[in-house]
């Protein structure tokens, strides 16, 4: 059962899914009067427009509220599922790209090329934050696996072509 948190990030999912499918509906049944009336007459285009009401009227209401639930839910993998972040993510970004600004970081997650790039100087810096999220993760129980084999698996290929190789006298 999800909590209210998470609750609201996903009525805010469907909200948007819901409002983003239907501009894809709705664009094209009016293709005749976006473009000799809305595109000449208004110079404004009617998708924009809509993507402007629907972040004037809905997004912007909620974003104060919403973006602390998604950085609280990031911390905790998989308390909102990754496609729902996603969504979120990449549909608030479509709205109003200038959002990126109040958390880059989970920006950064599903939009490419959000952050600056990499700089040589801080490799180091880079490596070592690495190496603290792989501690954490094996403190929190997730291991490793057998890195004594280069791939797992190969023993039970062999060990199964052989036993089939010497099974052929039974009928």
């Amino acid at each position: 059962m999800a909590s209210p948190p998470d609750l609201y990030i996903e009525r805010f999912n469907l909200a948007l899914g819901q409002y983003m499918g239907a501009l894809q509906s709705i664009v094209p049944l009016f293709i005749y009067m976006n473009k000799f009336y809305i595109e000449t007459k208004l110079n404004r285009d009617l998708k924009d427009d809509l993507i402007k009401l629907f972040t004037e009227h809905v997004a912007e209401k909620h974003i104060y509220s919403l973006m602390p639930l998604l950085l609280e839910a990031q911390s905790t993998p998989f308390q909102v599922t990754p496609s729902t972040m996603a969504n979120i993510v990449k549909g608030l970004y479509t709205l109003r790209p200038e959002w990126v600004q109040m958390a880059p970081t989970l920006f950064s997650k599903f939009i490419p090329n959000i952050l600056p790039p990499a700089l040589e100087s801080e490799l180091s810096e880079y490596a070592a934050q690495d190496q603290k999220l792989q501690r954490e993760l094996i403190q929190n129980g997730f291991m490793r696996g057998d890195q004594s084999r280069k791939r797992a698996g190969d023993e039970l290929a062999y060990n199964s072509s052989s036993a089939c190789a010497g099974s052929r006298g039974y009928r």
